[in-house]
């Protein structure tokens, strides 16, 4: 029973799936410090989580979940997904934030940014696997 938990937890796609969720946050942050000075923090942020969501999106497309379907109509909904979940995970994060720091009182905000970010994880996990890049039946093996 443990070694069917183990296998579903463990595996290529979910090793590859945090691999590349590390880049991806270098990507956010590497960016950031890099346009921080000439454009300010507020257009850093944006311009760095938008580069930092192209790359999630790329990355996980092609290495995490082998998703090699090209066609043009397939990217625009594929990619208009993957950024809505983004967006919908980002507002969940801060929303979460101002809830736990402002709202409970919680004056360690890195244990709350910690906590938020694992479930912002799982859920992009879940929305890629589930919703973005799920295989049709006849793509399964």
């Amino acid at each position: 029973m443990m070694e069917k938990w183990k296998a579903k937890l463990v595996n290529r796609e979910t090793v590859s799936y945090f691999i590349f969720g590390v880049l991806t946050t270098l990507v956010d942050w590497i960016s950031y410090a890099f346009m921080r000075g000439p454009l300010g923090y507020r257009a850093a942020t944006a311009l760095s989580q938008f580069l930092a969501i192209l790359f999630a999106y790329v990355t996980n497309k092609i290495f995490v979940f082998e998703n090699l379907n090209f066609h043009i109509r397939y990217l625009i909904r594929e990619i208009t997904s993957f950024f809505a979940c983004r967006l919908f995970t980002a507002v969940f994060t801060y929303v979460a934030m101002v809830v736990m720091v402002d709202g409970i009182g919680i004056r360690q905000d890195m244990i709350c940014k910690v906590v938020v970010s694992a479930i912002s994880l799982v859920l992009n996990y879940g929305f890629s696997k589930l919703i973005i890049f799920r295989k049709k039946s006849s793509e399964r093996t």
